[in-house]
């Protein structure tokens, strides 16, 4: 038996989501030799396939943490991008509602925090003034968000794409990472399954294989698996609403434990979609995540959703798709906060592991981009 091709490069990343490829464009426009092994057939097939598609504002996240920091400049970064590449996108705004008297407050809370944010286009609008802009709405009070918006997600995975071929890198698919070791040297040495195995060598390396960023991390040989996170699971389904369109924002209720809540989102076209909700899967083994929606769940999805749109009828939902997320906090913990674990924590140049990415990396990833590019050059 053959010993497998060994390939030598300035830098890989693992990973073709969307974080993933913004960070091998940024490597790659550095100026080094950039490539991505994505264990899948195309860009985008985990966790960036299956979300809202949603431009977020900046509003919830405590003020100087990394979910913050690159929220906002990442939504930037993003519009700046799909205004530049042409693609399609919809700066719809948002609401977001308080349903009762007793959740004004919470509301009155977000919006402050979206102030010390730095988030621009806020107003606390009262109840009134809020049906006012969607009538179909109920609600006592909302904060209106403008610079929420909706894009082509894959379209600007695929803008991502060309850019690292753009400058002499590339993606290889059907690639798995069998195993990794930090060699002696300080260069990292992986060895690639698939249709035509390989040993490729590295200078730098950064880990962007979302819900299998710690499995990777737990098998790379030489690496402290006390620097870790404790993770686990969390899905979240979706639902589609048969009628006619009667938001023209999207519409988001006051955050629930481990989400934004049940809310309306819509696509570029116009349609309405309901979700996500949160189910905590209690196991951190993506490959046992199962992707089919219940339909047993809709009960739920009408009773959140007829808090803010009474006027939804029966019948008018029905299951769409489901996503998953890394969660490096439990059910009744606070929201962890993006893990960028670079040299300074770990004491590996030239390394990247990336922990946590879910809601806003999407709306971030530009902005990661930026942060890796200055930990491994």
């Amino acid at each position: 038996m053959n010993a497998p091709t060994v390939i030598e490069t300035q830098a890989i990343v693992i990973g073709a989501g969307a974080v993933g490829l913004a960070c091998a464009a940024a490597i790659a426009k550095s100026g080094l030799e950039t490539y991505v092994l994505e264990a899948q057939s195309g860009i985008g097939t985990g966790i960036s396939s299956r979300n809202s598609e949603v431009i977020h504002s900046g509003i919830y996240y405590p003020t100087g943490s990394a979910r913050h920091r690159h929220c906002v400049e990442g939504r930037r970064l993003l519009y700046e991008h799909l205004i530049r590449h042409r693609i399609d996108f919809r700066k719809t705004g948002k609401l977001v509602v308080a349903t009762s008297v007793a959740e004004i407050e919470k509301i009155e809370a977000i919006f402050a925090q979206g102030e010390r944010n730095g988030v621009e286009g806020l107003s606390l609008l009262s109840g009134q003034d809020a049906c006012a802009l969607e009538p179909s709405l109920l609600c006592e009070a909302a904060v209106r968000c403008d610079e929420t918006g909706v894009f082509d997600s894959h379209a600007f995975m695929v803008s991502l794409q060309g850019e690292i071929e753009s400058q002499g890198g590339a993606v290889a698919f059907g690639a798995p990472i069998l195993a990794g070791e930090i060699l002696t040297d300080g260069r990292f040495k992986l060895r690639v399954g698939g249709h035509s195995p390989f040993d490729i060598v590295t200078h730098r390396l950064v880990n962007s294989a979302g819900l299998n960023a710690v499995r990777f991390a737990r098998s790379l040989d030489g690496y402290d698996p006390s620097l870790l996170p404790d993770f686990t699971l969390a899905k979240g389904s979706y639902f589609s609403c048969q009628t006619k369109p009667c938001f023209s924002r999207l519409i988001y209720p006051a955050p629930v434990e481990g989400g934004l809540g049940v809310h309306i989102t819509l696509d570029l076209a116009g349609r309405m979609r309901f979700g996500p909700d949160v189910e905590w899967l209690g196991h951190d083994d993506p490959d046992a995540v199962d992707y089919r929606v219940d339909l047993q769940r809709a009960e739920g999805f009408y009773a959140a959703v007829r808090r803010y749109w009474p006027g939804l009828p029966d019948g008018a939902i029905q299951p769409d798709y489901s996503g998953c997320r890394p969660k490096l906090s439990r059910p009744s913990q606070p929201a962890a906060d993006f893990r960028i674990d670079g040299p300074d924590l770990h004491g590996h140049a030239g390394l990247v592991h990336l922990f946590g990415i879910e809601s806003p990396g999407l709306t971030s990833s530009l902005s990661i981009a930026k942060s890796v590019v200055d930990k491994i050059t």
